[in-house]
């Protein structure tokens, strides 16, 4: 038996969760990533395996996680997006990618 260590949880739930969204070009998947330094947004569409809008913050905290949401919100209503799948990518959906999708809610965009 093997050790898990923190990341294999969460590839593990992130897989789990992909067995149930699925990113169209009317509804693409609006994917987020947390690694220790920054935050990243994008848009995608699973079925032509296309990112069609992304963003990213050079930091971590909550201002930066409201700024990047409502920054990604606008680059997605310039590219005609309205409509998105929220994917947490197995992440907690804590302080940060909270405050990140009430951001993203306030600017237009519908989970």
């Amino acid at each position: 038996m093997s050790v898990k260590t923190k990341k294999e949880f969460r590839v593990r739930r992130h897989l789990r969760v992909r067995k149930k969204i699925k990113g169209t070009a009317e509804r693409p998947r609006m994917a987020i990533f947390r690694s220790n330094k920054r935050l990243a947004i994008q848009f995608i569409d699973d079925e032509a395996c296309v990112t069609l809008a992304g963003a990213s913050s050079n930091a971590k905290n909550v201002e930066a996680a409201k700024a990047l949401g409502t920054k990604a919100a606008e680059q997605a209503k310039e590219k005609g997006i309205k409509n998105v799948v929220f994917d947490r990518g197995g992440f907690a959906f804590g302080s940060n990618l909270k405050a990140l999708a009430n951001s993203a809610r306030e600017a237009g965009l519908k989970f």
